[in-house]
């Protein structure tokens, strides 16, 4: 008897089960389609406006942050009309939705941190993309902003990726919204050579170059009397995008300027004193 009756509730669970396929299943199958075609229009729609601001020459430092707000817009409305789909009320989905997204903005407090970084930024801005900036003990040029992250190319041609939040919180040293930047050397010269002469020479160098802009003018001046030289503050100043080769040619061009005209780089000397004591 109890056999009987235990294949009978076996037999009711199957045939619920099979009613509950029969009825879900197309709502299910449906769903599952509309949630990869719409994942398709999204990406579609999100390349075409990416398109579309660039084509309207949009600042490009709005542009991306834009279309990564279009993208998760999208999916949302997508994941709710998929959740309506399979028979779950709307109203009560956005209320569950909002207290989700409650307990998880409790928890990830620092991607909404960065979340509103980013908005600061697009509404501030402290730097554009192409900008050379120095943040969070890190410089480089401006490759993309982001929602939570913006994203620097390095003068040694590394990624970093710096959270906004951290950026806006912290101190901003852009480069290049002036749009002139100094390069700050030091040439040695021995204390018998003409300064007069060696100022001349690398003010020359420095004017001959072509990267070099004349105003504010390149100068130089005595900037230290050192144990074995009479140090010099060579200060050129160039476009930001063009720092480095000044850098290094005015560097390399101030010794061989100096040389030619026999103008002494000492080496570090040390002079002894001998006292005879007898």
């Amino acid at each position: 008897m109890e056999d009987i009756i235990d294949v009978s509730t076996t037999q009711t669970y199957i045939e619920k089960i099979y009613d509950m396929v029969i009825a879900y299943a197309p709502k299910f199958l449906l769903a599952v389609i509309v949630l990869f075609i719409g994942l398709r229009i999204i990406k579609f729609i999100t390349r075409l406006a990416g398109k579309g601001l660039k084509k309207r020459e949009v600042d490009p430092t709005l542009a991306p942050f834009a279309v990564n707000l279009l993208d998760w817009g999208l999916k949302i409305m997508l994941v709710i009309s998929v959740a309506a789909m399979l028979g779950v009320e709307t109203t009560s989905f956005i209320a569950v939705l909002g207290a989700m997204g409650l307990a998880v903005g409790l928890a990830l407090q620092g991607t909404l941190s960065n979340f509103a970084g980013g908005v600061l930024i697009m509404v501030f801005k402290p730097y554009r993309v192409e900008d050379l900036i120095e943040a969070q003990g890190q410089i480089g040029t401006v490759k993309e902003i982001q929602i939570f992250n913006t994203i620097l190319a390095s003068p040694q041609n590394k990624m970093i990726i710096i959270p906004n939040g951290a950026i806006m919180n912290g101190e901003i040293i852009n480069y290049t919204i002036l749009g002139k930047i100094r390069v700050d050397l030091t040439v040695g010269i021995s204390y018998e050579a003409d300064i007069e002469e060696a100022k001349q020479v690398l003010t020359l160098e420095m004017a001959n170059h072509p990267l070099v802009l004349g105003d504010p003018a390149p100068f130089v001046g005595v900037s230290a009397l050192a144990d074995s030289s009479v140090n010099l503050a060579v200060r050129p100043y160039c476009e930001p995008k063009d720092y480095w080769t000044v850098y290094f040619d005015i560097l390399e061009g101030s010794k061989l300027a100096l040389d030619k005209n026999n103008i002494t780089i000492p080496f570090p000397q040390v002079d002894v004193h001998m006292k005879n004591t007898k």
